[in-house]
């Protein structure tokens, strides 16, 4: 076997129960459900038995992800399994970065409650909502977006894939233009327009939180859904502009791939960054925890 990624997953795959049986059979997760109780109280509680509405609250979506994808990653290390790199879709990324040691375990969790807070308080500025755009090309989504006011591609997901944020106004012709033009347009389970204008105001602060968050030990190479390509610095600035800007995570594959990576292990509730990988690459090794778990005879 060839160089290891860890991908972790963003907000929408998220569901009552995630996590529970990671965490009733492995007490490397249930070590992490912990830490993030001690630090925000009831995290655990919501990931196993919240309700969908509940987890769709970006300020609870956002920890509750981190505590099931970590707890995913911490299995698959004490069973000794090390990324070469790490990369993830929106809050993913502040997850893979505290994974491959970019923060200390605890200092990414705080960084995750914070990024949930600054994100909700801006979404609760709009009425705004996203949704995925199939089977279109980029330049044709692009199009579409600037034809309406206060719409734009935020996610590069994989061909013929692209996530739009956009006003809820604005979504249901936005559509319509969509269909028309032969592709669909797919509603996702958040409430805010991630990626976008909109969440600009969460960033200044957020840098700031990420300016005093403490290094862990760095194991693995760091992706950056803003430029696509490994960190090699100002971690602040990327980080905290990432709220705003357009993720790159095709770009963010295909350079993995090209470095050598040969494997990726999807950190998730769901299977849905697994997908978008093997549709930029149909012959990639990709697959989530509990396949990779599986195929190792740890479970």
């Amino acid at each position: 076997m060839g160089k290891i990624a860890f991908v972790f997953a963003g907000q929408g795959d998220q569901h009552p129960g995630m996590g529970k049986e990671l965490a009733e059979r492995y007490p490397a997760a249930a070590r992490i459900f912990e830490m993030c109780d001690r630090l925000r109280p009831g995290t655990s509680q919501q990931c196993f038995s919240g309700t969908e509405d509940e987890l769709k609250d970006t300020r609870n979506t956002q920890p509750c992800l981190f505590a099931m994808e970590m707890a995913a990653a911490a299995v698959l290390m004490d069973a000794g399994v090390e990324p070469s790199a790490v990369a993830g879709i929106s809050l993913g990324e502040v997850v893979a970065a505290a994974a491959g040691g970019t923060f200390e375990l605890e200092d990414g969790f705080r960084l995750v409650c914070l990024r949930g807070e600054l994100m909700q308080r801006e979404a609760d500025k709009f009425d705004t909502t996203m949704a995925a755009v199939v089977k279109l090309a980029p330049e044709r989504v692009e199009e579409l977006c600037a034809q309406f006011e206060g719409v734009y591609p935020v996610n590069y997901n994989c061909p013929g894939q692209i996530t739009v944020s956009g006003l809820a106004a604005q979504m249901p012709a936005f559509s319509a233009a969509v269909k028309e033009a032969g592709g669909r347009a797919i509603p996702l389970k958040v409430r805010a327009a991630f990626h976008s204008p909109f969440m600009k105001g969460a960033a200044p602060e957020f840098r700031e939180a990420v300016l005093r968050a403490r290094s862990g030990p760095q194991s693995a190479v760091l992706y950056s859904n803003m430029t696509g390509e490994p960190y090699t610095g100002d971690v602040a600035g990327l980080l905290s502009e990432q709220i705003y800007h357009p993720v790159l995570w095709e770009k963010i594959i295909r350079n993995m791939m090209a470095a050598g990576i040969d494997t990726f292990i999807e950190m998730g509730p769901g299977r849905t960054v697994t997908n978008i990988i093997k549709k930029i690459d149909p012959s990639a090794n990709a697959v989530t925890y509990a396949e990779y778990l599986g195929e190792v005879g740890a479970c």
